[in-house]
């Protein structure tokens, strides 16, 4: 079947400027494209004042937990609405592969944000994964695996160094995923157990990513000026000693490291973004690959536990009570406020578990008053209740200018690092991520249209290696999202819902058009995206 798009102004990917023309599709592919075509197809569509570029692809999501759900639709959908057609998976550490059939440790993968639950099965091993999916998932997927998946698989949660033969079974399952199609590696140096790892075992992990040319992204150990991740609260930013991390993994390679989302918690670690640049830069000088990505949004999700220390987290239960380790935690966690400008009435309770739905919604400030308790108590009650596996929403994260800024810097990539959730408040990236990201460039207020479309398509694909994806191209696959201009100007963001998005093809069938989605379609439209 061909299917003509008429009068469309373009935005290839390449960042140049638009063109208008016409597409011509057969199947999954453009079979052409120029300023004029002229011949017979079976569907002629005239967009007249209509854009186009190729479909959307976040370069950081979670939706690999997802793609394998019984009925993957209705997590996906809100990411289709926004144009979204591919997405890079696995990210954190937290990918749903990265294990071997017989792991006596499944039911810790994920940490404590995703599960496996009503899915088709758990598929441990990359390319049996990638089979599983294969035109059977809405969107097209491609996936890193999981430091922390593996250093689970062999080792659980336990803080200590790895044995030899543990390191060597788990980096044995890194490369195994990497040749079976993995489209690099991710580090969660913020959750269990990635946080236990030191710096000899995280260059053996970068070492992989060099010798198959394949990015290592990483959440760092510390996305703010003062955290739990490091004793001193004084001196350098933690912020920045993570980052000192990442140098000293990458510096001397010519690794392909991807910063993933370059936020900065807490209203006192704001300061922190020249330096973060210019760190950047340096690596980049030194010839170190390294990249970063962002989200429009100054908010962010995160399991409950991830401000608190590695050493209470790895505490048994009976000593988490003990009145010493509590008083410690207190005092620690005060100064750590007052030094970061992040304090509990910026943590928004978004799901403790069910029968807590009274707590969803509100800050654990205001839960700590409704219940007579300090605030150090509340939350400490919060995690017990959510059996430490409680989900929120924190912030700040960013402001309007920093956004603004990274927005336009060129070596900045676009995603959503965003997940429906089946109970509870959920991430407003889910809805109009991308659309924003549009809206704020034709208010002038991001980089350029040309420079926009090309960090939601091209230059992602290029960085993943993702192949005839990304592109206007003829010859390439026929992910397309057309959009208003208008509209994505004139709209009001954040309303929990898309806006500005007008027709939407994967692999070549039109799945979204207007308000419509083909449900049916999309249960065979997406495919395996393995990078080989």
């Amino acid at each position: 079947m061909k299917t003509l798009l008429k009068n469309l102004k373009i935005y290839d990917g390449t960042g140049t400027d638009a063109f208008l023309g016409d597409i011509l599709i057969e199947g999954d592919k453009i079979i052409d494209v120029a300023e004029k075509i002229e011949t017979e197809a079976d569907q002629i569509m005239d967009l007249t004042g209509k854009s186009v570029s190729s479909g959307f692809i976040d370069a950081h999501s979670h939706n690999d937990w997802f793609a394998i759900k019984n009925n993957p639709l209705p997590y996906f959908e809100p990411f289709i609405r926004q144009g979204i057609t591919t997405f890079i998976t696995g990210n954190c550490g937290l990918s749903a592969t990265g294990f071997n059939s017989g792991c006596e440790n499944v039911d810790k993968m994920g940490g404590g944000l995703f599960f496996y639950k009503d899915v088709t099965c758990t598929y441990g091993e990359t390319d049996k994964y990638f089979e599983a999916i294969d035109n059977n998932t809405p969107c097209n997927i491609a996936s890193l695996v999981g430091h922390c998946s593996a250093r689970t698989a062999v080792a659980g949660y336990e803080n200590r160094k790895l044995t030899a033969e543990e390191e060597r079974e788990m980096l044995g399952i890194l490369e195994k995923a990497l040749i079976n199609g993995a489209a690099g590696i991710s580090l969660g140096l913020m959750y269990e157990p990635g946080v236990y790892a030191d710096i000899d075992e995280l260059k053996k992990v970068a070492r992989l990513c060099i010798k198959y040319n394949k990015p290592l992204t990483v959440h760092a150990r510390a996305l703010s000026a003062v955290s739990m991740a490091y004793p001193q609260l004084l001196g350098r930013s933690h912020l920045l000693r993570a980052l000192d991390e990442l140098v000293e993994i990458a510096k001397g390679t010519n690794l392909k490291l991807q910063y993933s989302h370059a936020i900065f918690v807490g209203r006192k670690s704001f300061k922190d973004k020249d330096e973060v640049i210019k760190i950047i830069d340096g690596l980049k000088k030194d010839g170190v690959d390294v990249m970063f990505d962002i989200y429009d949004e100054c908010l962010g999700v995160s399991v409950i536990t991830v401000i608190l220390p590695a050493w209470y987290q790895s505490l048994t239960p009976k000593q988490k009570k003990k009145f010493f380790t509590k008083f410690k935690l207190s005092l620690l966690v005060k100064a750590t406020s007052k030094l970061l400008g992040f304090y509990f009435n910026d943590i928004q309770i978004a799901y403790i578990g069910e029968g807590y739905e009274k707590y969803e919604g509100k800050t654990v400030h205001q839960i700590a008053r409704e219940e007579k308790m300090k605030d150090i108590d509340a939350y400490l009650m919060l995690c017990e209740k959510s059996n430490f596996k409680g989900r929120v929403n924190m912030g700040p994260y960013s402001t309007p200018q920093i956004i603004s800024e990274l927005s336009r810097n060129e070596n900045c990539l676009y995603m959503t690092d965003a997940w429906v959730e089946e109970h509870g408040i959920q991430n407003p990236a889910i809805y109009d991520c991308f659309p924003k990201f549009l809206h704020d460039s034709l208010l002038g207020t991001g980089d350029t249209m040309p420079n926009t479309v090309r960090k939601m398509t091209g230059a992602t694909a290029d960085r993943f290696m993702l192949q005839k994806r990304g592109y206007v191209k003829k010859g390439y696959y026929a992910d397309l999202t057309v959009f208003d201009e208008t509209a994505l100007k004139k709209a009001s963001p954040d309303k929990t819902q898309s806006f500005g998005i007008d027709k939407v093809f994967i692999n070549g069938k039109l799945i979204l058009e207007g308000e419509n989605l083909d449900a049916e379609t999309l249960k065979t439209s997406g495919r395996a995206l393995p990078i080989t």
